[in-house]
């Protein structure tokens, strides 16, 4: 909407008086917008709580019979729901908990749990208090969590005694203890909180005086109806740190009045989200979709959320079907990584299953490469229904840019993620003029307005934050910058093609990794591809190929000949490789990015640097044997 780029202010304020109806104002606010030092407010002067507002003012409008969650945890054979009433009476127990231990408005609890109603629960108990959290991916290693105890400074921890995942039995708690160990002297943590799975009878180890159970935090319950603490609308609601694809994680924090309004207008306005809808989204609450699409923003619409903790494939390779079938889910939300797996698995799996209830799909994450997206709308829904790629960031809290099915949906272009959502002024310009670029041109995405759901701060380090966002190039100050680089048609879509320092320069050519990679999985034989660019002393760099081959095909030079004659023909002859070599996994985070910086510094022998958030050590491994083959035939060459 150009009145959003054009005052993007009065904008903002009528929108969020368009969300009164779901969102509850104690107090409405005195200032829409305000800038201040290296950080900015919305709604300054309001009173407001989110967890009210997805609850309480739900239950008083008469939705407290209806469901908010069904959970879903195929491994352990758990599967049941709760209503909005149950849910809130949950909920107040819990913050009657936290008040019992001393939790008080703008304190830190980290929350190390599976995705499940009782870690959802527990984020919604905190914001009624006015505590901030921190709700961290359930996956990740002691070392990744003892970084995210010392960004945060948390007094608190919950978590769990152990969980399943692919059979296996995952130790959290011990985890939480190793993490404790790395920062002792740095974070003083008061209590350890646990809740039992009851998937073992092995009982995780309790230190005395710090730990406690569920059971024992639950009889800390202060006595008496635990009040809201009605929070200003730019008090912090949580803090989550970036996934760490392209340097330290970033500690981001969002605000009650912020978020709560974009989160609620993006659900509407992109998604199209009703009070009916039965909504899968299969992120971890760990990371920002959850926060924004499992657990806050299906409870501010007055929708129903599934909450799934498990995988795609087991115990059987088709779960995800059958969850939207058993559910009879309306809206169904995955990552590119997600849509990638299943396609590897196969079309059959999902005509299994009766999908008519689904009404449309999204993803997220990184670019939705076209032969996925087609695969999904055509051969598994044929035709039926949208499939609509979109891009937000951890620090959007939201979508960015997208096609705005619950407003008018626009025609889908394979490989865009579409344009600029309302009220977000978004460009492709050049990095070094900070002027837009022309249709095809390549350039770095940029947003020229603040808007309600981007972070205004990192926690404790403004100065990195306006250092890494808003002064990141000398052409780019007083703008967002996103680290994207993409493209722009003639009609306004945009087209991401990876991080800004992915793109691959072969002799003055800009070759957008997530181009090459989508020319390779148009061919029958690519389950999943990374490139990256490489050192090359005549054309400066070169592009590298790491491929994950579909059942059924069996690595040979031939099909590494194949493979590159294909995107030759496909993308163009400007694509210069300097190797290819196929893998069994790729180094992804545990939210499904793949780390390409950590492919191209295997390359290079550079230090690895963060790798906190990294999936699965072996494929670094994996990657390793690769390039050494790879650089023992070009010597013999």
């Amino acid at each position: 909407m150009e009145w959003g780029k054009r005052d993007f202010v009065s904008f903002w304020d009528w929108a969020a008086r368009q969300t009164l109806g779901d969102i509850f104002w104690r107090r409405l606010w005195d200032s829409t917008f305000e800038w201040g030092d290296k950080t900015f407010y919305w709604y300054k002067g309001g009173v407001t709580n989110v967890s009210y507002s997805a609850l309480d003012y739900k239950v008083a409008r008469g939705d407290g019979n209806r469901t908010a969650f069904i959970y879903h945890h195929p491994e352990a054979g758990e599967e049941r729901a709760i209503t909005y009433s149950s849910l809130l009476g949950l909920v107040e127990k819990y913050a009657a908990a936290l008040r019992g231990l001393g939790v008080r408005r703008g304190d830190r609890i980290l929350i190390y749990m599976p995705t499940r109603i009782e870690s959802a629960a527990l984020m919604l108990a905190a914001a009624r208090v006015g505590a901030i959290h921190a709700a961290v991916f359930a996956g990740f290693s002691a070392g990744a969590v003892a970084d995210r105890l010392e960004l945060t400074g948390a007094r608190w921890v919950f978590t769990q005694d152990y969980n399943l995942r692919r059979g296996k039995l995952i130790p959290l708690k011990e985890t939480i203890d190793r993490a404790l160990q790395a920062v002792e002297g740095k974070v003083e943590v008061e209590k350890v909180v646990v809740f039992e799975s009851g998937y073992t009878s092995r009982e995780a180890p309790l230190r005395r005086g710090r730990d406690l159970s569920w059971g024992e935090w639950l009889d800390h319950a202060s006595q008496g109806r635990p009040d809201v603490e009605w929070m200003k609308s730019n008090e912090p609601l949580f803090i989550l740190p970036t996934s760490g694809t392209t340097a330290k994680p970033k500690p981001t924090v969002q605000m009650h009045g912020g978020y709560q309004v974009y989160v609620y207008l993006m659900e509407k306005w992109v998604y199209g989200m009703r009070r009916d809808d039965v909504w899968f989204c299969t992120s971890d609450i760990g990371w920002i979709v959850g926060h924004s699409y499992v657990v806050y923003g299906p409870l501010l619409a007055g929708a129903t959320s599934v909450i799934y903790d498990g995988v795609p494939d087991y115990p059987r390779p088709d779960m995800w079907w059958e969850v939207i079938e058993r559910y009879r889910a309306t809206g169904f939300w995955t990552s590119p990584t997600g849509a990638r797996m299943l396609m590897k698995l196969g079309v059959d799996k999902a005509r299994r299953h009766d999908l008519s209830s689904v009404e449309r799909v999204f993803t997220a994450g990184e670019p939705l490469n076209p032969p996925v997206l087609k695969w999904l709308m055509y051969d598994v829904f044929e035709g039926r229904i949208p499939v609509i790629d979109h891009m937000w960031q951890t620090e959007t809290s939201g979508p960015l840019v997208a096609n705005t099915y619950g407003l008018a949906m626009y025609p889908i272009k394979p490989g865009s993620a579409g344009m600029g959502v309302p009220g977000v002024h978004v460009e492709v310009v050049n990095p070094e003029t900070g002027k837009p670029v022309g249709p095809g041109e390549r350039g770095v995405v940029i947003v020229r307005n603040p808007f309600p759901g981007l972070t205004p701060t990192l926690w404790g380090d403004p100065e990195r934050y306006w250092r890494s966002y808003w002064e990141a190039r000398p052409a780019l100050k007083g703008v967002y910058f996103t680290g994207d680089a993409a493209y722009i048609d003639s009609d306004g879509y945009i087209y991401f093609v990876g991080r800004a320092d992915e793109v691959i320069k072969i002799a003055a050519h800009r070759i957008g990794t997530i181009e090459v990679e989508s020319a390779f999985l148009s061919h029958p034989a690519v389950a999943e591809a990374a490139v990256v660019g490489v050192p090359d002393p005549i054309r400066g760099e070169a592009a590298v190929a790491f491929i994950v081959l579909k059942p059924g095909y069996k690595p040979s030079e031939d099909l590494k000949r194949e493979l590159i004659e294909h995107v030759r023909k496909t993308y163009g002859p400007i694509v210069v490789f300097k190797g290819l070599e196929f893998v069994n996994m790729l180094p992804k985070t545990r939210s499904g990015k793949i780390m390409r910086r950590v492919l191209r510094r295997l390359w290079t022998g550079e230090p690895l640097g963060d790798l906190s958030t990294l999936e699965e050590e072996a494929s670094i491994e994996e990657v390793k044997e690769a390039i050494s083959k790879l650089k023992i035939l070009m010597k013999e060459e």
